[in-house]
């Protein structure tokens, strides 16, 4: 008998041609082996340098992607997740065959809250965000955002810039002040000890870097933030904004004391197949109190239909989060990896451990920032034939470009990219559900910068 082996790198920085040879064996027939010859790479060149360079960061993805995939696994293993939860409703959804709760159940076992609630009918991460921060304060209370600027869309929910009376929390009497970051991007932890005021009701923790040109923020660093918060006013609650956090470490922010987190199923957790929704985790309580905030107080989480088979999208999305935040997260030190060879400045830093999947490239003017969009636009399998153009969008104070061919809208779980059209004009990557697709668009922007 004859045995062939064939091995090659589990990174290879070259595709193979099979072509057929012909091999004698013992017996009279001849049978067609493949031969593999080197061919062209799908890849530029540069992009092919950055991948031969990064083998010992992917295999570290890959293992965390494994271990996050197991926590998941327990979590719908333990709530007894079946086929029956999968089921639409209708109406009222009182009818609902138990998919409701036992996703609530899992998705509070995977990042070690009391309570959860997932919902197909959270717009956004920042709705989810507005109803857990209205279930926290009052009128005559303070909020303090601790990471310095919120994110753009949360400045009318706040009351930072005018909502025109439309019921921010300003408009009802809340506070706000900010902790400007340090000098290096981080959080400023001389400052953060001696911060919190008798009626600092509520710090906010954005975990991500938003469109700030700063680090995004560990679980760890969330940790021994909130230990200083709590020495300082026991009665303080955490809320951490969690959107694009979810899954790209191995612990979650309610493991180490937050009260609430919140963000939105069309990034991280959703897995790229969720078409819409979001959650808020932690603390029953205030679940149950940014329940009301969704829906009206008295009803509960128990209510609220789920129509046709959105359900099964939430639970398999959320199976095949980490797989799909993992290549995110190569996809992210392809960027970098690529784009600083390249001159540019970015944000994580090439091989540093990732906090958050959005890697931000430092463009420096308006037409490059253009191009690096229309570039990744044109890659794109949904909408590869429509030039984006930069505008006012509902939220953002600046006009902001987006680059979003993906085949739910306004995904960035899936390979996307945005920036606001403001210095230092800042291009921000996130998702992919392949860090090839990210390997392949790379070499059509190195083209067009």
């Amino acid at each position: 008998m004859a045995v062939l082996c064939c091995a090659t790198s589990a990174y290879p920085t070259h595709t193979l041609r099979v072509t057929s040879a012909k091999v004698s064996v013992r017996s009279s027939s001849r049978v067609s082996v493949p031969q593999l010859h080197p061919s062209d790479s799908p890849f530029v060149p540069e992009v092919n340098k950055a991948v031969d360079s990064l083998s010992k960061e992917f295999r570290e993805v890959d293992n965390l992607v494994a271990r996050n995939t197991a926590r998941v696994l327990r979590a719908f293993q333990k709530v007894k997740v079946g086929s029956h939860h999968f089921g639409g409703s209708t109406g009222y959804g009182h009818e609902e065959a138990g998919g409701r709760e036992a996703l609530d159940q899992a998705f509070a076992e995977i990042v070690g809250a009391e309570s959860a609630i997932v919902r197909s009918q959270f717009f956004s991460g920042t709705h989810a965000i507005s109803c857990a921060l209205f279930a926290f304060l009052r009128p005559g209370d303070e909020l303090l955002a601790i990471a310095g600027a919120p994110y753009d869309t949360l400045e009318e929910v706040i009351g930072k810039r005018d909502s025109g009376g439309l019921g921010s929390l300003k408009d009802f009497g809340v506070e706000y002040r900010e902790v400007p970051l340090a000098e290096d991007g981080g959080l400023d932890w001389d400052a953060l000890k001696t911060s919190i005021r008798p009626h600092t009701k509520c710090a906010l923790i954005q975990r991500s870097c938003g469109y700030s040109w700063r680090r995004s923020l560990s679980v760890t660093e969330i940790g021994r933030a909130i230990n200083i918060i709590k020495m300082q006013n026991p009665g303080c609650m955490v809320m951490v904004d969690n959107c694009y956090g979810e899954f790209v470490d191995d612990i979650e922010p309610p493991m180490v004391g937050a009260d609430l987190i919140a963000g939105s199923l069309i990034k991280n957790p959703g897995g790229t197949i969720a078409p819409c929704g979001g959650y808020v985790a932690g603390r029953k309580r205030w679940v149950e109190a940014a329940a009301a905030r969704l829906s009206a107080p008295g009803l509960g989480v128990d209510c609220g239909s789920t129509p046709g088979d959105i359900m099964r999208t939430l639970f398999q999305g959320l199976f095949l989060s980490p797989q799909m935040v993992g290549e995110a997260i190569k996809g992210s030190f392809l960027i970098a990896e690529v784009m600083a060879a390249e001159g540019y400045k970015v944000q994580p830093l090439c091989r540093i451990k990732r906090h958050d999947t959005v890697q931000a490239v430092q463009l420096g003017n308006r037409e490059r920032l253009l191009s690096f969009c229309e570039a990744v636009q044109r890659s794109s399998p949904v909408s590869s034939f429509i030039r984006p153009v930069a505008g006012a969008t509902a939220g953002y104070a600046s006009e902001v470009i987006f680059a979003d061919g993906t085949f739910i809208d306004g995904s960035t779980s899936e390979l996307s990219c945005d920036g606001p059209l403001r210095e230092p004009f800042s291009v921000f990557c996130q998702g992919g559900t392949h860090w090839t697709q990210w390997g392949l668009v790379l070499g059509e922007v190195l083209k067009s910068l």
